[in-house]
């Protein structure tokens, strides 16, 4: 470390108790979805033993781990309610000891923020009986019973937490079982667990001092929590400082990690925890205020996805410990790159949320654009070096193209790209016109920058045909030429249609009446929509789908609805536009349903369709008789990273592969892992 890095305030050991932090850099409670049969076993262990590697200074798993059988995870979660967790979590601990990094572990009974149709189908329970609108259930409001068993249920769980040799642990009190007793607005219970503040604070005290009898003084204990609900009837600013001192005040809590904000329904979870185009680390001087109403340490993390947002929140004082979470997905060797020096390197997270929605829809978490997140043991983050050097020679630079020319380059090849356009990007090019997208063209800029250092040549304006191809003699061609849209999906009419793709580009202006008909139900019809809503068109989305936009997912949706609803835009589901033709009042579309039966008529001027792409493949068939695997792959092998060796064609004289929307529709992230897989085995 230079004398330079040495005065960064990110690069100062914290002291926590008896816990020496090695810098400032964290990695807060979340969860992957990564456990095997509730288990965090060798994939969930492996993601974490990447980060503390790289020199986190704390990584804390589970968001949150399940402290009863009541408490059924809604996604895959951490089972702290078992005594088998206790192995699992030491082998994890050690392993991440051995690269000096802490762990620890957030615990938590859900409350009513799961679903009583789960594991055990036991009744869900929650100190009232109001619902939780994301998660359904209507739940027993608790007795006496049920207070003390999970008081005893979370002293049994630390106390295996303790066991496993974990450097502490956290307690979830936001939107979870304990922030429900603190929220009037879930809280309806007669004293001694409801009413006033004091009241409905007094189960999680119960709860932090049965803990504290279980694993003794030195166990470090603390408490996520929500200090602000930002809702009418529910935790007051003013309430959240009174919690928070009746907690540091105990003697028993050793650090608190602030949160503001509700997480019952998608729009409240989503400005907890900001996706992109909203504001970067918005909660950020909230947390720092709790710092004048208590004497401990203050965590903090909300889209805090920069290294200098983090180093600004320690060097002022703002906070103690800095999370980083999303930010260690996109890249988990951020700490290691700032100790050499090599911040401009960090791959960026763009806000895209990808990990977070697919947790949400019962998915893994994976970084929109970095596959080997969640993948450590089958596709390892570095690269290595190939054992010759060939000429490889790419067509197309959007994210496929540029992800398969940024690894063929780093493992030695020589690597030429030709691109149609001006500039690279593809559709995330097109994507990154909308405001509330425009991060998503890091995902370009970092991977040219890494070509760039790596010699990869570009030529730009470039139409590649078959002639140019065999003319450059390479021994490797990958075709990463993406798709167009594809609109040719009604019985008739298709000749009056234009695509999403004409309303962002700016090729077809917005009309007065429109109709844009949604069959693929991902980004590019939301934000046509927003162009052409703020337009001041009447505007109708229809979808056949029985949800609006599911490729776009819970936490994305939220902007995007936030817009479209204050411009009075009508949303339409289980409808399908079957045909349009030209009349004297404008266009017709005739509309049906899958379900049958039904037939409708719409007077519209403009239609807009979105409908996903067909491949642009012209050129790859074009090419295919010329190579020596004609154009096939062998899967097994590409999957469990070994040498592509499919020769059908003895004659060919170069391999050729097709990457991302080349091959077919498909999102962002499908491209990059493509693009990755094909040049790791070149």
């Amino acid at each position: 470390m230079n004398s330079t890095a040495s005065k960064d305030p990110l690069l100062q050991p914290f002291q926590l108790k008896h816990l020496r932090l090695k810098n400032r850099l964290m990695i807060t409670s979340h969860e992957p979805a990564y456990p095997e049969d509730g288990m965090p076993k060798a994939k969930y262990r492996a993601y974490h033993v990447e980060r503390a590697k790289a020199g986190i200074a704390l990584t804390m798993t589970a968001g949150s781990a399940a402290v009863s059988r009541d408490s059924p995870p809604v996604f895959n979660n951490i089972l702290a309610y078992k005594d088998e967790v206790v192995p699992w979590m030491r082998d994890l601990t050690d392993a991440c000891h051995e690269h000096g990094a802490a762990v620890m572990i957030q615990i938590t009974h859900l409350g009513r923020r799961t679903s009583w149709s789960k594991a055990d189908w036991l009744p869900v329970v929650s100190p009232s009986h109001e619902r939780e609108a994301s998660h359904r259930a209507f739940p027993k409001k608790m007795e006496d019973w049920d207070i003390d068993r999970i008081i005893r249920d979370y002293a049994d769980a630390a106390e295996r937490m303790h066991a496993a040799g974990v450097d502490g642990l956290e307690l979830e009190a936001y939107g979870h079982l304990i922030d429900q007793f603190w929220s009037p607005s879930t809280n309806t219970l007669d004293a001694p667990f409801g009413g006033a503040l004091e009241n409905r604070v007094r189960f999680a005290m119960e709860v932090v001092r049965a803990i504290r009898k279980r694993v003794g003084p030195e166990f470090i204990l603390g408490v996520r929590g929500v200090a602000d609900e930002v809702r009418p009837g529910g935790i007051s600013a003013k309430d959240g400082i009174g919690i928070a001192r009746y907690l540091a005040n105990s003697g028993m809590v050793d650090f608190l990690n602030i949160i503001r904000g509700h997480i019952d329904t998608d729009a409240g979870l989503t400005d907890v925890i900001p996706v992109q185009g909203m504001a970067s680390a918005p909660h950020l001087d909230f947390a720092a205020s709790l710092r004048d109403h208590v004497n401990v340490p203050i965590f903090h993390a909300a889209k805090i996805q920069d290294v200098n947002t983090a180093r600004h929140a320690i060097a002022s004082g703002k906070l103690d410990m800095v999370g980083m979470t999303r930010a260690h997905m996109a890249d988990p060797h951020i700490m290691r790159k700032i100790m050499e020096g090599r911040e401009d390197t960090i791959r960026p997270c763009v806000g895209g949320n990808f990990c977070l929605d697919r947790i949400y829809a019962g998915g893994e978490a994976y970084c929109i654009h970095n596959p080997s997140t969640g993948r450590e043991l089958t596709l390892p983050h570095a690269i290595e070096p190939a054992s010759s050097k060939r000429k490889v020679l790419i067509v197309g630079a959007g994210p496929a193209g540029l992800e398969a020319a940024r690894v063929s380059a780093e493992r030695g090849h020589a690597v030429t790209v030709l691109e149609a356009a001006p500039k690279p990007g593809g559709q995330i090019r097109l994507t990154a016109v909308s405001p509330r997208r425009r991060e998503m063209l890091s995902i370009i800029d970092w991977r040219m920058a890494r070509c760039e250092e790596r010699g990869v040549i570009f030529r730009f304006n470039t139409l590649a045909d078959e002639a140019m191809v065999l003319a450059e003699n390479p021994d490797v061609v990958i075709i990463a030429t993406g798709g167009m849209p594809h609109t040719e999906v009604l019985q008739s009419g298709n000749e009056w249609v234009a695509s999403t793709w004409d309303i962002l580009s700016g090729e077809v202006a917005p009309g007065k009446n429109v109709l844009l008909f949604d069959d693929a139900g991902d980004h590019p019809a939301l934000q046509a929509a927003e162009i052409i809503a703020k337009s001041g068109a009447r505007l109708e989305i229809m979808t056949p789908d029985r949800s609006f936009a599911p490729e776009v997912m819970a936490m994305n949706l939220v902007p995007y609805m936030r817009s479209l609803q204050k411009l009075d835009v009508t949303f339409t589901v289980t409808f399908r536009l079957l045909s349009v033709e030209r009349c004297a009042e404008g266009l017709k579309a005739v509309v049906g349903s899958d379900y049958g039966g039904v037939h409708k008529e719409r007077i519209v001027d403009q239609v807009i369709v979105n409908h996903g792409t067909l491949p642009l493949d012209d050129l790859y068939f074009a090419l295919k008789p010329h190579s020596s695997n004609l154009g096939a792959a062998d899967y097994a092998a590409l999957t469990a990273l070994q040498a592509q060796t499919l020769r059908p064609n003895p004659a060919g004289t170069f391999q050729l592969f097709r990457v991302g929307d080349a091959v077919a529709a498909r999102n962002t992230h499908a491209a990059v892992l493509d693009g990755l897989r094909v040049a790791r085995v070149l």
